[in-house]
């Protein structure tokens, strides 16, 4: 075990500082983030489940706080539901040329179910480490004062996702006052507490509030690294939105044995209409869904330099075979997707009855690319249903409906938020990869655009300008999972890139 005794990095920050003017990332990273230990502990205390505004509200007054302690002025953008929570912090002697960061931190956690987490409560951090078996066991939080192991782990609600890198950013905060530096910019950071149930209010706020956050570009703090945990820049994510599709069958629950041959099965014509919108390799069927879609020769030469080992991914999934969209991965997540993230009807289990289902429901998302809009997508697949002959309202039909057409379907729709992108060559990634390569010796690992989704398109829309994620959190973190966890190790190195890129010119 690698255990790093808080005298030894005490030491070697103090001996840095005296032989030269240059900063030991590494131990003055390690310092703070280990002083930081406690600070997170005590949020990640905090229920933080936007369905319960109380809980967000202490969240909310949490932030404020920790912020305030930093020299931030912060300002509610107040929403129907929630308020944003704005902080600033300015240069002390800008110049014409002073520029403005925009940091985006996400707060709020999903839901849990206490009862499938192998500890006391979601919502009280156990510190772990893995044993020769492969099994977490639960060591005192207080080590981590003392030293730590690089591989043990916190598990709790956000931790990874995403409260541990809004503490490493405060932490880094904290670092760069110790070492008396100043950005060369302006930082505002906006926190989000409904990212969780899509950022409903978000669009809204931005435009309302857009003076408040006008900046130069925009950097997102979260999200997990690439698989191979090395540092990261992620210059896209692909928006979401969603459908609900419910085929409908008898008024009531119908016996199996009284009725089967006789009344058709809305669970079957729900699997068979599913079925019919992808091929059997997972390519989607439905005519115009990919139109627009174009890698060229250099896109694909950038993609397929991400170090993929689709062996591993496989193995991590637990599948042997994937699906054969694009020519490997990094491909695969440049095409919009058509995902069953849900399936409904009647009973499973030790509770399943000999019944035909009144209803079979099927949730279904899709991932968009910048390429690819919306409710377009969305129009491609109600008239796939409606071309297999179904009758189409957004509600339980009617008696006289039930009677009139043989086959009936419910189709409801939403769209969270849009994609972005922003070259690699842009002004904010260049100054980002600088200051990566000064904390880590290296490039990161560049993702032209990642599979998941976060509510960035309204700032890159509203207010014109680039984007650019900064993920550090472990990729196996267990995010929107029970046991939800973050790595030692990777919220060290969030500490020591946030320090990084506060230091960086611009």
């Amino acid at each position: 075990m690698k255990l790093l005794p808080i005298v030894f990095i005490t030491h070697c920050f103090i001996v840095t500082a005296q032989k030269s003017r240059s900063v030991n990332m590494d131990a003055i990273a390690i310092k703070h983030a280990v002083t930081s230990f406690k600070e997170f502990y005590d949020m990640l205390s905090l229920p933080n489940d936007a369905h319960y505004l109380d809980d967000i509200e202490k969240n909310v007054q949490w932030c404020e706080a920790a912020f305030a302690k930093r020299n931030f002025t912060s300002k509610r953008l107040n929403t129907a539901t929630v308020p944003l929570l704005l902080a600033e912090r300015k240069v002390k002697k800008p110049v014409k040329t002073t520029k403005t960061v925009l940091i985006y931190l996400q707060i709020d956690g999903q839901p849990v179910n206490p009862a499938q987490w192998n500890q006391e409560s979601p919502w009280k951090p156990t510190l772990k480490e893995k044993d020769a078996q492969g099994t977490w066991n639960p060591i005192p939080y207080e080590r981590l004062f003392e030293g730590y192991d690089s591989d043990w782990r916190i598990f709790a609600r956000a931790a990874s996702d995403a409260k541990g890198p809004a503490a490493a950013f405060l932490a880094s905060l904290d670092a760069l006052d110790e070492l008396k530096r100043e950005p060369t910019f302006n930082i505002k950071v906006i926190m989000d507490f409904e990212e969780e149930l899509g950022s409903p209010n978000l669009p809204g706020a931005v435009e309302k509030y857009r003076s408040d956050l006008a900046a130069d570009m925009f950097i997102i703090f979260d999200g997990p690294r690439h698989i191979s945990n090395q540092p990261t820049l992620s210059f896209g994510a692909r928006g979401i939105c969603t459908i609900t599709l419910t085929v409908f069958g008898p008024r009531n629950p119908a016996h199996s044995g009284n009725y089967g041959n006789f009344t058709p099965n809305p669970a079957l014509r729900l699997a068979q209409l599913l079925a019919s919108m992808k091929d059997d390799e997972g390519r989607v069927l439905i005519p115009g869904f990919n139109d627009g879609v174009v890698l060229t020769a250099e896109e694909k030469k950038i993609l397929s330099q991400v170090p993929d080992d689709e062996q591993q991914i496989k193995k991590f999934l637990g599948i042997a075979e994937r699906d054969k969209v694009g020519d490997n991965f990094q491909e695969s997540i440049q095409y919009p997707t058509l995902n069953i993230r849900g399936l409904n009807a009647l009973y499973v289990g030790s509770e399943a009855r000999t019944l035909i289902p009144d209803k079979a429901v099927a949730e279904i998302d899709i991932r968009l690319v910048p390429s690819s809009d919306a409710e377009r997508l969305i129009g491609l697949v109600r008239r796939h249903v409606e071309s297999k002959g179904y009758y189409i309202i957004d509600r339980t039909p009617t008696e006289e409906e039930r009677l009139t057409y043989p086959r009936i379907a419910s189709f409801t729709s939403s769209v969270a938020y849009g994609p972005f992108q922003t070259p690699f060559n842009s002004e904010a990634g260049l100054w980002l990869s600088r200051a990566m390569v000064k904390a880590f010796g290296k490039e990161p690992v560049k993702i032209r655009m990642t599979g998941g989704s976060i509510p960035i398109s309204p700032f890159v829309t509203t207010l014109g300008i680039p984007a650019v994620s900064v993920p550090t959190v472990n990729p196996d973190n267990n995010q929107h999972a029970e046991n939800e966890n973050i790595r030692v190790g990777n919220y060290v190195d969030a500490v020591k890139t946030f320090l990084a890129i506060l230091m960086e010119p611009l």
